[in-house]
């Protein structure tokens, strides 16, 4: 975490309105997330293994410490890996949301829908419950929207992977900018 506030803390303007990116890995390795909103002031907050409850744990120094316009959240997928039930999952997001709402009601989350992998595919039913429910909660909140990821890396009921790197759970620059055409209508 120390090493995410030292890089940012040096560059971040208070005054500029920023975009927060956090969650797990899927979202700290998108090296160029930056590059591809030039116009926009973007801290990439995530950090390796996450799940909901670290989030939520690390939300005041990874989130509202940018006092963020939007945040983009990205979790769920080591949750579910790691049998999380979809109520704790659930839970958990609704107090991240909470304290991003206490801070600030403006401010416009932004949830992406965990991914399918090569390494996980045997846990598409439970991913796919989880993404589910992520939409339910946002359709029923005002500031809070599903971006759908999920849907664009399969083709005809089976994966993409070609979009991933040998470990089967992370994405390749293929599979980024795929991302990239759902995430940035988000952004704008």
């Amino acid at each position: 975490m120390d090493l995410i506030n030292k890089k940012y803390d040096s560059i971040w303007d208070a005054s500029k309105e920023t975009i927060v990116f956090t969650g797990s890995s899927s979202i700290r390795l998108w090296s160029d997330i930056q590059d591809l909103f030039p116009e926009k002031q973007v801290i990439n907050s995530a950090f390796g293994g996450s799940e909901t409850i670290d989030l939520l744990f690390f939300s005041d120094d990874v989130i509202l410490k940018y006092k963020p316009k939007k945040v983009f959240i990205y979790e769920g997928d080591n949750d579910i890996s790691h049998k999380k039930k979809i109520k704790e999952i659930l839970n958990s997001f609704s107090e991240i949301i909470s304290k991003i709402k206490n801070q600030d009601t403006t401010t416009h989350i932004v949830i992406i829908s965990p991914k399918p992998s090569i390494s996980r595919w045997h846990l598409r039913r439970k991913y796919s419950r989880l993404n589910k429910s992520l939409r339910k909660i946002c359709n029923e909140n005002d500031n809070l929207e599903f971006a759908n990821v999920w849907d664009i890396m399969i083709e005809n009921k089976k994966l993409k992977k070609e979009l991933f790197i040998n470990d089967g759970l992370h994405m390749n620059k293929d599979g980024y900018e795929l991302w990239y055409t759902v995430i940035k209508n988000y952004v704008n």
